[in-house]
């Protein structure tokens, strides 16, 4: 186990370049299993989940070639299927979250496909049921085994068919195209996701010969193709990064430029920071973040008290939103944060008020923030980070905080951000890897 140590107060200054997007890396390498030829992606972030699914591709026979940093070909002409229904894969599997994103590929080139329940945050129930009952009605029959608990699914043909999604889940979205762009027939999934990580995976599909309608819509329309080949595809920015950056400026920069961050898939990101008062500033395509002396919360037209609350593209990724917190804490006035989708991922807040933030947890979804506007800088602490994304949070508010923190479990925020001590250290930042 390894820890960060942070002195608190160095001020943030320079260029920094997001790394490629992770939840479009992990979809995209996923694909690779749909096609014999080779498919070469470059931006790939180096971090710890994406590293972990390639180096499990390379256990099931995918050939891979690095061509340069984040640069990779694979091909997956050969692979060893009697592999996936090893222990040592369900293991595997049990502990990586994006190893779900492989089920679609299997089962739509071999007809068959086991998959262990996956790992990852402990941010709350994830459920699969939007992937499985996608896969049910494109035809796959499904059995759990309690012992290994794992899932089998198989299917002589998937036949397209309509379906409508129960929840708009970016994976279960992604599982359920990747199955069906090989599958007889045509289907149309209504209620899909659409962030720009999905609508990246439907061009690279297209590219590869599949036959997908409605990208960037909820509407998706599929015909099936017998067979996919080779393509070529460049991973966009990670937003979630880019979000981070900016609340590290607001909080303890002295003005950082953010490079090369693909304005036009941010979103709301930009809207959200700057309703709590963030200045931000456009140049092309990177962004400026010029000291913040205050920034000052908006108000709703009508006077009441700001929220800021996460919804489905293209409302406000839920992925931002503990960083959001945290840049609230020394805001001028006061908002109210409502974390919708996940029932845990509130509960870091108990270390940032040990920190000597003034927020109220109302209920796992939701907390009110009072900002300090700057007068009373937040306490060095010792805490440990729950997730990728309370980690980063955690690692922001212990920047500001006047003092020497440490954080532990970092290993939590090495799968979401690529080395990221020393991007930071670059800008000025204090932050030094110890092991326990």
């Amino acid at each position: 186990m390894e820890s960060f140590i942070i002195e608190g107060g160095r001020r943030l200054k320079g260029t920094i370049t997001p790394q490629g997007a992770k939840n479009e890396a992990l979809e995209v390498i996923s694909t690779t299993l749909l096609t014999a030829e080779p498919v070469r992606i470059q931006n790939i972030p180096d971090i710890l989940d994406v590293n972990n699914l390639i180096k499990l591709l390379a256990e099931m026979g995918v050939n891979i070639t690095r061509h340069g940093q984040g640069d990779y070909t694979f091909q997956a002409d050969a692979l060893n299927l009697a592999y996936l229904d090893s222990t040592e894969f369900v293991r595997k599997c049990s502990s990586l979250r994006g190893s779900v994103l492989m089920i679609g590929p299997l089962l739509g080139r071999f007809h068959r496909a086991t998959i262990a329940k996956p790992g990852g945050d402990k941010i709350g129930r994830r459920r699969l049921d939007t992937h499985f009952l996608g896969f049910k009605s494109l035809g796959a029959a499904f059995v759990k085994d309690p012992q290994r608990d794992t899932y089998q699914l198989q299917a002589e043909q998937l036949k397209g068919c309509y379906m409508l999604l129960d929840e708009a889940s970016v994976t279960g979205t992604a599982n359920i195209i990747m199955a069906a762009v090989t599958a007889q027939g045509t289907t149309t999934i209504y209620n899909a996701a659409c962030e720009p990580y999905i609508q990246q995976l439907c061009r690279l599909l297209n590219r590869m010969g599949a036959k997908i309608a409605g990208v960037a819509s909820n509407l998706l329309v599929i015909e099936g193709v017998a067979a996919l080949h080779g393509a070529t595809h460049t991973i966009l920015p990670d937003m979630i990064e880019v979000g981070s950056f900016i609340g590290m400026a607001a909080m303890v920069g002295d003005g950082v430029r953010i490079k090369d961050v693909s304005i036009s898939n941010l979103g709301l990101t930009l809207n959200a920071f700057r309703r709590l008062g963030v200045r931000i500033d456009v140049d092309g395509d990177d962004l400026y973040i010029p000291k913040q002396a205050h920034y000052v919360v908006e108000s709703f037209i009508d006077g009441t008290i700001m929220t800021l609350a996460d919804a489905p593209w293209p409302g406000l990724t839920p992925d931002l939103i503990s960083v959001l917190l945290v840049v609230a804490t020394q805001a001028r006035g006061s908002v109210l944060i409502h974390q919708k989708m996940f029932e845990s991922r509130l509960f870091f807040v108990d270390k940032l008020i040990d920190m000597g933030a003034q927020i109220i947890l109302c209920d796992p979804h939701r907390a009110v923030v009072v900002g300090h506007d700057h007068q009373l800088r937040l306490r060095a602490g010792r805490m440990s980070s729950p997730d990728i994304r309370a980690g980063i949070a955690l690692l922001i508010a212990a920047m500001s905080a006047e003092g020497i923190s440490r954080i532990a479990n970092i290993e939590q925020i090495d799968r979401g951000y690529e080395n990221i001590e020393q991007r930071l250290n670059d800008l000025g930042a204090s932050i030094i890897r110890v092991n326990d």
